[in-house]
């Protein structure tokens, strides 16, 4: 339950002070790059908790046309305030969604097709295992993204701790890629999620995750990808979505109390 606890903790400082409970003003963001195996510039932004290398890792990655700062803004602090690193990636599929530029789309010169993608998330894993980050990996996707995370959590299930998916893409321009090819092939803990609006066409990927033993959250009044997250995009209370965020991570981070 450390991620609970010092929640907790953050939370009666928060009150004091007139904060977020999540506010964590001293962990600064640092821009960094790194190749993917065909030769890409990917970008990204790294932060370091407090605690160093050995703290829990999660590597963001984001929905179409988007991008880490604009769809991970109102997320981040509220990870490194539970005392997370976190590495918040650019994907050469993205544009200015949420109101910020997609590094790696600007570097490259256009935006490509979603299972394009793929190396930058095995990079992004690479750079964090090169770059000594020993504790525990959480691969998180949000829409196209969710469902790729889902294939990196078989094909390199011993690098990966857990992944999480927020509504996993199995529509037509998926393609190949489809979240649904890789539900018997992940080999890592999953959670995964939807917000109620979507689980009509949902219902057998949720029923076969949950057939393999992987957790499962249906946000009621949630949006779509990451965003159900983010109260001022869903208009509604997400507290139960991140209690059940928290409680995968801690449940998957538990070595780390």
């Amino acid at each position: 339950m450390w991620l609970r606890k010092l929640g907790l903790v953050v939370l009666a400082i928060g009150a004091m002070i007139m904060a977020p409970a999540w506010a964590d003003d001293a962990i600064p963001a640092k821009a960094v790059h790194f190749k993917a195996a065909d030769g890409v510039t990917v970008y990204a932004d790294e932060y370091l908790a407090k605690t160093g290398k050995s703290a829990p890792l999660v590597i963001l990655f984001h929905q179409a046309g988007s991008n880490a700062r604009g769809e991970y803004g109102p997320i981040i602090p509220r990870l490194t305030g539970l005392g997370l690193s976190v590495l918040a990636v650019d994907q050469r599929s993205g544009g200015s969604y949420f109101g910020a530029e997609n590094r790696t789309v600007n570097a490259l010169g256009h935006s490509t097709k979603y299972c394009d993608a793929y190396p930058d998330m095995e990079a992004a894993l690479a750079y964090a295992i090169q770059n000594d980050f020993t504790g525990p990996r959480f691969a998180w996707g949000s829409s196209y993204s969710a469902a790729l995370v889902l294939k990196l959590g078989g094909d390199h299930k011993n690098d990966l701790t857990a992944v999480l998916a927020f509504s996993p893409a199995a529509g037509g321009a998926m393609g190949a890629c489809n979240a649904n090819h890789y539900l018997d092939s992940v080999a890592v803990p999953v959670l995964a999620l939807s917000p109620r609006s979507e689980m009509a066409g949902r219902q057998a990927q949720f029923a076969r995750l949950k057939e393999r033993g992987y957790q499962t959250f249906v946000a009621e009044d949630g949006v779509h990808g990451s965003s159900m997250l983010v109260k001022a995009r869903t208009h509604a209370d997400t507290s139960a979505t991140w209690d059940t965020v928290i409680g995968f991570l801690e449940l998957h981070g538990a070595e780390y109390k």
